[in-house]
């Protein structure tokens, strides 16, 4: 079904979304909040700009949005996928615990904050782009992935990455000479055995957005993991 979100507040949007039953495609965003929010029986498309908290505790429905997405798409999901062909604002995965993100474009600031694991889920966050300042602030499990595609040259993280981190992985397209670290984590070049672990991943973004994989592995990656002896994992009850 299609839904045409023109002149719809995002409640109206929202409650027509939850009553419509199988998959839906909404045309003419424009902004509308919390779209898609704690759903899991759906494949949405999205054609325009959806706003604020897409997929918000998202439950294991797919979003695929044509175009740019605005902050904190994704907020404390659980599960599914959402796919965005364009660039997204900041805090994208915020506190995600389960689920999929694949970004074609770049991300804005604090990308993966408070990302964590839930048990057996190990959610995913891919850029295709580059990510802005304080990149995985506080990361406590999951992974993370930007693959600084079509920067111009351009630092494939800005400010302050991975301040706080103290669980998961973060892997860079990069031999990030230049930029800065915190003493709390360690970064390496990427092995034959970091390659596979996020091969699956890679796999996904070529097939959402038209690479081949061979261009995303010409180019070394770097691995960063939290120091064990990280005093930010003391602040937490479950590490």
């Amino acid at each position: 079904m299609n839904i045409n979100a023109t002149g719809l507040d995002y409640k109206e949007l929202n409650e027509t979304l939850r009553q419509t039953r199988g998959n839906c495609t909404i045309t003419d965003c424009l902004g509308q909040r919390f779209i898609a929010a704690g759903i899991s029986d759906k494949n949405l498309t999205i054609s325009g700009i959806p706003g604020n908290a897409l997929g918000a505790y998202l439950n294991g429905a797919k979003i695929e949005v044509k175009g740019n997405a605005q902050d904190a798409v994704g907020d404390t999901m659980n599960d599914g996928t959402i796919v965005i062909h364009g660039n997204v604002g900041d805090a994208v995965g915020y506190a995600m615990r389960g689920g999929r993100i694949y970004v074609r474009g770049n991300a804005g600031y604090r990308a993966g904050i408070h990302m964590k694991a839930y048990k057996e889920k190990q959610p995913a966050l891919v850029i295709g782009g580059r990510a802005g300042s304080f990149l995985g602030e506080y990361q406590a499990g999951g992974t993370v992935i930007v693959l600084g595609l079509n920067t111009d040259g351009k630092q494939i993280v800005g400010n302050f990455p991975c301040t706080g981190m103290h669980g998961g992985k973060m892997f860079l397209r990069s031999e990030c000479k230049g930029i800065h670290f915190p003493h709390q984590v360690h970064t390496r070049p990427a092995d034959s055995a970091d390659l596979e672990e996020i091969a699956h991943y890679l796999r996904r973004f070529c097939f959402y957005f038209g690479y081949k994989p061979e261009e995303l592995l010409d180019h070394p990656f770097t691995v960063v993991t939290p120091d064990s002896s990280n005093p930010y994992r003391q602040m937490y009850v479950a590490n």
